[in-house]
């Protein structure tokens, strides 16, 4: 059966387009200025100020956006999304097919496309790199470096874990059909992430690409890695200077669709969200993401471009069930989410058009169900509650991330002054715990040492198991759901529903997990959508923003002066 890419979601359950492109960016220095104006509004060199520096450049290796943010302008995956949207459309495939069981998919693909080093993208590019991903052995199959195969396909083809990838086949050149184990309801969407991009295998082998080595709680990465990335997009790589933090990429002047219309992009890493702002001001940089919601006004007032997202994000608050005992009460963990005031949290620290979630992913995403069990703030019930668990005086261990701006989390501190409040307001002592989101937050937070925890998720793709699959597919995870006597239950209830091929089937068993998780689990408390926005100056044209976060360059253009 032939699958569209988005025809079986209603429109109730769509990422609105946005259709309005965002014009955007400042001054460069001088020699680019002189570039703007030779190229009467096509060519020259955008500069982005990067929140971060990237793992690497392979996608395969990494589960951080800065990464992705550089590797999705060089290269393509099979499918990609629709600009301004959640929704799959074709790429690197013009079309696909499925088997009536979900298990076997046809992908007919473009022809004449080439790598950036002359290789021929065709269907035996297409298995070598499934076989590359699927073969992992030592340091590849650590979930850190293969975080996001791990989390959509499962294990590696030494079988100690099953694994949703079977086999890849060509038939011909403009052929591949991939195998699957079991129907899912994530593919092929998956397959537009960019760790699942198409990359060389003539770079990959020759720059040895799966040769990555632990090093203590590290990783060394290879010359592929480092500096050798090679896909089928608009933008090639050309250097990485890490002493002065700044990526450089130049456009494909072979590439198979419509060419970038920049001559240069660049990404300088300035991690200190006030510092961009001041970068973007002076003419330094072309634009930034995420900047901070009380920003917004005074930069459309000087005159700089400002553009929300629609938010396909989730703001939670995390509770660890492994070390207080009190958090493995049900009611007790009923009373933290009556004592939150998500209300005023989303009008005082969150950007204009946040709303209050009222579940663990937005309305627009198939599953939602709006009959789940609600939590208005109300600090009597939740005081009423911990008295009837036997915990009037809980005590708990709050953790929140420092040195961090998140799409669903703009503002930790204020987010967490805010929670902290209103948790003491009914009688709950809060222990505070600050660390750098790279210091140590991310490790003791996954290891479950925080008894309650910020924390969120912005989609990768429009489907339910993205979500709460991610959240809650495995009883091994940071909420330590193996320690309550659901758990188990929940993470077999995720994996029927994601491999039910019957879409009106799998609808209805999605809402039902979800009035399970709002009412029976609770294993952690939605708080939050809220829209990140991404600014620029007014030089930049034609840059579409994207609620996955995930922007790409090549439509963009400097006007002159």
């Amino acid at each position: 059966m032939s699958r569209a890419p988005s025809a079986a979601r209603t429109t109730r359950r769509r990422v609105a387009t946005a259709g309005v492109a965002l014009v955007a960016a400042t001054s460069l220095a001088a020699c680019a200025q002189s570039q703007r104006e030779a190229g009467g509004g096509e060519g020259g060199t955008l500069t982005f100020g990067a929140a971060g520096a990237p793992d690497g450049f392979d996608p395969f290796y990494a589960s951080d956006g800065e990464t992705f943010r550089v590797s999705r302008q060089i290269m393509e995956g099979l499918v990609g999304f629709k600009p301004g949207s959640a929704d799959v459309e074709p790429e690197l495939a013009e079309s696909w097919e499925h088997t009536p069981d979900g298990k076997s998919w046809t992908f007919k693909l473009r022809t004449g496309v080439k790598f950036h080093d002359g290789t021929d993208f065709n269907a035996e590019a297409v298995c070598k790199n499934f076989q590359r991903m699927f073969d992992q052995k030592g340091a590849g199959q650590n979930q850190a470096l293969s975080y996001y195969w791990i989390e959509n396909f499962g294990g590696f083809s030494d079988g100690a874990t099953p694994s949703l990838y079977q086999s890849c086949d060509s038939p011909d050149p403009a052929t591949a059909v991939v195998h699957l184990t079991r129907a899912s309801s994530k593919f092929p969407d998956i397959l537009g992430l960019p760790s699942f991009s198409m990359q060389s295998p003539t770079a990959m082998e020759k720059y040895k690409a799966n040769d990555v080595q632990a090093q203590g709680d590290s990783f060394v990465y290879p010359e592929y890695s480092r500096s050798q990335p090679t896909g089928t997009g608009p933008f090639k790589f050309s250097s990485y200077d890490e002493g002065n933090g700044t990526i450089k990429l130049v456009r494909n002047e072979e590439y198979w669709g419509e060419k970038a219309k920049l001559n240069e992009l660049i990404f300088r890493i300035i991690p200190d969200e006030t510092v961009r702002k001041q970068e973007l001001e002076s003419g330094a940089i072309d634009g930034y993401d995420f900047p901070n919601a009380a920003d917004l006004k005074a930069l459309r007032d000087a005159g700089h471009n400002v553009q929300v997202r629609d938010p396909f994000n989730i703001m939670y608050l995390g509770i660890t069930q492994k070390n207080n005992p009190a958090l493995k009460d049900v009611k007790v963990r009923q009373a933290l989410a009556y004592a939150l005031d998500r209300e005023t949290l989303v009008k005082a620290n969150l950007p204009e058009g946040a709303s209050v979630a009222t579940q663990f992913y937005p309305d627009t995403v198939d599953g939602y169900a709006d009959d789940v069990q609600k939590y208005p703030h109300d600090p009597a019930k939740a005081k009423q509650l911990l008295a009837e668990a036997g915990v009037p005086n809980l005590t708990v261990n709050f953790y929140w991330p420092t040195e961090v701006t998140r799409p669903y989390m703009p503002d930790p501190q204020g987010i967490y002054n805010a929670l902290a409040e209103n948790l003491r307001a009914a009688g709950i002592t809060v222990n505070p715990v600050s660390k750098p989101w790279n210091g140590g937050y991310i490790d003791d937070v996954d290891n479950a040492r925080a008894d309650i925890f910020l924390l969120g998720w912005t989609g990768d793709y429009n489907t339910p198991d993205n979500f709460i699959g991610t959240f809650f597919g495995t009883t091994e995870n940071r909420f330590y759901t193996a320690g309550s006597p659901w758990g188990a239950d929940l993470a077999n209830q995720l994996k029927a529903a994601d491999a039910e091929p019957d879409e009106a089937k799998r609808e209805q068993m999605y809402q039902d997990i979800n009035r399970k998780l709002m009412s029976e689990y609770l294993p952690a408390i939605p708080l939050s959508h809220s829209p990140p926005a991404i600014v620029t100056s007014a030089e930049v044209q034609g840059l579409q923003t994207s609620p996955l976060t995930a922007e790409e360059f090549a439509s963009v253009s400097i006007s002159g002066q």
